[in-house]
C-alpha cells in the first residue's frame, strides 16, 4: 500500500495546463488521490498507445508472428513521425496512425494476391497473418450502404450532378470520413452515383 503513495501518475500530460471551462488548471499542482493515477485523465486509449500494450502482450505471450507484426507496425509509424515533421503533419494523432496503417494494409492485400497467383502459398498464409493482426487496430471500415448514404448525402450538400464534380465530392468525403473508408471502393461508388 505504501508503494502506491510513492508512485507517481505517468498518464498526465504536464507540459502544459488544461483548459476547463474556460479557466486554466495547472497539472503541476492539481491534487491527485491515489486511486485516480490508473484513470486517463485528458483522453482515452490512442490507437499508438493501444499498439504499445499489444506489443508488450504478444511478447509475454511469445507470440512471434503478432510481435513481429506490430514492430513493422511501429516502425512505419516512426518512420511517418519523422516524415511528419519536416512535412504537413495530421492535426490528429490517430489520423497519422491509421494512414500508416490502411497503407499496409493495402500493401499486404497486394501482396497476398500476388503470392497466391505466384503459387507461393506459404508467403500469401504470413501476409495473411499480418493483414489480421493489422486489422485489429484500424477503426471499423463502413459498410456499402452506410457509404452511398454519405455520398448521397455529400452529393446533394455539393450540388454535384454529373462526373465533373467528382473531386469535390471526394475532397469531402476523404476529409471527413478517410479512416472509415477504402478510399479506391469509395471512388468507383461516387462515379457510379454521379453517372
Amino acid at each position: 500500500m505504501g508503494s502506491l503513495r510513492n508512485r507517481g501518475c505517468n498518464n498526465v500530460v504536464k507540459s502544459r495546463p488544461l483548459e476547463t471551462a474556460g479557466r486554466s488548471v495547472n497539472l503541476l499542482k492539481l491534487k491527485i488521490s491515489r486511486y485516480e493515477c490508473s484513470f486517463p485523465i485528458l483522453r482515452d486509449n490512442m490507437i499508438r498507445e493501444r499498439i504499445q500494450a499489444a506489443q508488450v502482450e504478444a511478447m509475454k505471450a511469445r507470440d512471434v508472428q503478432k510481435t513481429a507484426t506490430i514492430r513493422l507496425m511501429m516502425a512505419a509509424i516512426k518512420n511517418r513521425d519523422i516524415e511528419a515533421r519536416t512535412g504537413k503533419a495530421p492535426a490528429d494523432d490517430d489520423t497519422l496512425v491509421v494512414e500508416v496503417l490502411q497503407k499496409m494494409f493495402k500493401q499486404r492485400r497486394e501482396s497476398i494476391e500476388m503470392f497466391t497467383q505466384g503459387g507461393r502459398q506459404e508467403l500469401a498464409n504470413n501476409e495473411a497473418a499480418e493483414v489480421a493482426v493489422i486489422e485489429t487496430f484500424l477503426p471499423q471500415q463502413l459498410s456499402e450502404a452506410e457509404t452511398l448514404a454519405l455520398i448521397e448525402g455529400i452529393k446533394t450538400e455539393v450540388g454535384a450532378a454529373s462526373v465533373k464534380d467528382m473531386g469535390k465530392v471526394m475532397a469531402l468525403l476523404k476529409e471527413r470520413h478517410a479512416s472509415a473508408l477504402d478510399m479506391s471502393k469509395a471512388s468507383g461508388l461516387v462515379k457510379a452515383a454521379l453517372s
